[in-house]
């Protein structure tokens, strides 16, 4: 008998929790009507005197045995999750997010596919110095049938007395050995009054770590019709990361790449640390091509090789690597550089694991 009873009570709480449970979501569909209202007016979502008179409300009409206390923490606790569902309804989808685009963004520039499921190599000096240097470099990247050069016009350096680059000189140069080699040329741009300059004479854009967050760079960028090559922050987070992209596509540019260079923490034994979980993160959030530069998050030359096998493991679409006909006399960054032989080595010992496929060069004399 006694079991008949208490089987009886439990049966009323089920029916119960099952009329609560019909009412909180009742009450959340109209929490999201009234969201999307306040989003149409203009009134922010979160009313503290509205809730206070509600709190008010319930502890007077409370008989127990509830202490007043507990009622206004369960349902302080439900107007919080009804907040956190209006304030969801109300988030926009990002442009970048594969919600938004669930398939993978493929850039073709002269052929090259950014993103096309098909691991790239991006190489050069860190500096554009001299045509000759750079011609080296273009030289050894069609024999070994790369197609795409890196090279720095404008430095944007942590000294103001170092090598700031070559500027438009730097420029032209790259240009010249881009068509001589029908090579994709890529180069950092800093200023946003030399971005429409730019694009007159190198096929991607880059924007540097330290200009992650040039918000006015970033829309400049989204206004131009040409491919951005956007390097991570220093000490950026990925949600700023991908909002700094964001940036540039809100304003119409989707031709937009992302690259992982290592951020700054307490580790020195490195220049950066390379934040390896980065790339699955950045190609399972966002649809954009996500490459790796082993050369700036490492800067050094005997990490470069396990790094690069590490990002396209992981499934980068290519990985950035700094080269120099003679690093113990470059302008910049001599200690982190490669020479030919050194990048033929790395390159060799990529295509032995099987992670990176060789590439296609064609020659536009």
């Amino acid at each position: 008998m006694a079991h008949d009873q208490i089987e009886t009570m439990r049966k009323q709480i089920d029916e119960i929790n099952l009329q609560i449970l019909s009412l909180i979501n009742r009450r959340a569909e109209l929490v999201q009507e009234l969201g999307k209202e306040k989003v149409k007016q203009g009134v922010n979502p979160f009313d503290p005197e509205r809730e206070r008179q509600m709190l008010t409300q319930l502890v007077e009409n409370n008989n127990g045995p509830f202490s007043d206390n507990t009622i206004r923490h369960l349902f302080k606790q439900i107007f919080q999750a009804s907040l956190d569902l209006m304030n969801d309804d109300n988030k926009k989808v990002l442009l970048v997010s594969r919600k938004k685009q669930p398939e993978d963004t493929v850039i073709t520039v002269k052929g090259v596919e950014f993103g096309g499921g098909r691991p790239i190599l991006i190489a050069g000096p860190c500096s554009v110095e001299s045509y000759e240097q750079v011609r080296s470099v273009a030289e050894n990247h069609v024999k070994r049938g790369l197609r795409v050069l890196r090279g720095g016009a404008y430095k944007p350096r942590t000294s103001p007395y170092d090598f700031q680059g070559l500027g438009v000189e730097g420029l032209e140069i790259l240009k010249r050995i881009g068509d001589e080699f029908n090579l994709v040329t890529i180069s950092e741009i800093v200023n946003p009054a030399d971005l429409e300059l730019a694009t007159r004479y190198i096929d991607v854009i880059q924007i540097g770590a330290r200009n992650m967050q040039n918000f006015e760079l970033l829309k400049a960028a989204g206004r131009i019709n040409h491919p951005i090559l956007l390097k991570r922050g220093l000490s950026a987070t990925i949600e700023e990361f991908i909002y700094a992209a964001e940036y540039i596509l809100s304003e119409g540019n989707k031709q937009v790449m992302l690259c992982e260079r290592g951020i700054r923490t307490y580790e020195k034994a490195t220049r950066n640390t390379l934040d390896i979980s980065a790339v699955p993160l950045l190609k399972q959030e966002t649809h954009l091509p996500v490459f790796v530069d082993v050369t700036h998050s490492t800067g050094r030359r005997d990490l470069l090789l396990p790094t690069a096998k590490a990002g396209l493991a992981v499934g980068a679409d290519g990985v950035m690597i700094e080269v120099h006909p003679d690093p113990d006399v470059a302008l910049s960054d001599a200690k982190q550089q490669v020479n030919i032989p050194q990048f033929n080595h790395i390159l060799d010992e990529l295509l032995a694991s099987g992670l990176y496929k060789e590439e296609t060069a064609t020659v536009r004399r």
